[in-house]
């Protein structure tokens, strides 16, 4: 069988409406099918802002949906304005569409695609910091909008020592923007808690720093078309690595740095999110993130008819994954 990507890396106007639409499809379908429910440990402004929209499914399936199509068009953006893949391709947004939109467990949680929104921006200002250790603008401006999200979902406060990291894969980690990171995240939570306690004295600010962390690694809960469909996909990711390795000699040394650190937010977060099950949903839009841009790598710039069969097997993966969650309902 020969499979041909080249249509869909730079797919015509009406071909790109057709893949867009063909996501949303998979969207619609498997509204209303969740997987197992977990507890969210968002934060108390969180849950308050969530709470809005959880009368009403539609509105907040659509205004989930609207959000990701910004962030999938923010990744493309991304994409280009980084080189992270050093050709023009559709794939990352393609294959970020095709994963949130088999996620049904994120279609209701709105401010997890917010707070994704946010970390997109402050991805733009952590990648234009590459060799410069006296970026300490782009670094403060990258750990606040961070630290904006931690406000909403507590547990993205973790996001900024991963980024620390992420200095040095960047070659910019110095005294200076170390410093600016930490003052950039301290903002926000600052002007937060004072506005919270000028508001309300007696008030008890403690509360909006305890994360709530579940420590369960327990993967028997998952039903077992999840442990398939988990399996699968990391199958496929692993597959995706030995390919995106095997060329990545060929970027620039930026490039390969920005791959690198994507690599690791991706191992480090899937951890964290399977150890802490009840932030489970928070952190998927990211994996998503991370995901769509490492495997869409080589599947863009090795044209292969073995690499196209894998998208295909990708994307029949997730059609199969929601028509499972409707069967077994």
């Amino acid at each position: 069988m020969r499979v041909s990507l080249k249509n869909i890396i730079v797919p015509s106007i009406p071909l790109a409406v057709v893949l867009v639409g063909f996501s949303v499809l998979l969207w619609v379908v498997d509204f209303g099918t969740p997987l197992t429910k977990l507890s969210s440990g968002d934060s108390a402004l969180s849950e308050s802002i969530q709470s809005v929209f959880s009368a009403n499914a539609l509105l907040t399936n659509i205004i989930s949906l609207v959000l990701t199509l910004l962030n999938a068009f923010l990744i493309s953006q991304l994409n280009n304005r980084f080189t992270i893949i050093r050709t023009r391709t559709f794939l990352p947004l393609f294959t970020f569409l095709i994963l949130i939109a088999s996620w049904s467990q994120t279609h209701t949680t709105v401010i997890s695609h917010l707070c994704l929104t946010i970390f997109i921006f402050s991805l733009f200002n952590f990648f234009s910091m590459s060799r410069d250790k006296n970026a300490s603008e782009q670094t403060f401006m990258g750990s606040l909008l961070i630290s904006l999200c931690s406000i909403l979902i507590q547990q993205y406060i973790f996001l900024i020592p991963i980024c620390w990291i992420g200095f040095i894969f960047f070659q910019s980690l110095s005294l200076r923007t170390l410093l600016a990171s930490i003052f950039g995240t301290l903002a926000p939570w600052v002007i937060f808690l004072a506005i919270s306690y000028f508001i309300n004295p007696s008030i008890n600010l403690l509360q909006f720093v305890t994360f709530n962390f579940n420590f369960e690694l327990d993967f028997l809960s998952l039903k077992l078309q999840e442990i398939i469909y988990i399996s699968s996909i990391s199958l496929i990711m692993i597959i995706g690595l030995f390919g995106l390795f095997s060329i990545s000699n060929s970027d620039a040394t930026s490039t390969r740095n920005k791959l690198n650190f994507l690599v690791f937010l991706l191992v480090i977060l899937s951890i964290v999110s399977f150890i802490f099950r009840n932030q489970f949903n928070c952190f998927l839009p990211i994996i998503a993130l991370a995901y769509s841009l490492l495997i869409s790598h080589p599947l863009t710039l090795k044209q292969s008819n073995f690499y196209g069969i894998l998208l295909v097997i990708f994307i029949v993966l997730n059609i199969a994954f929601i028509i499972s969650k409707h069967i077994l309902i």
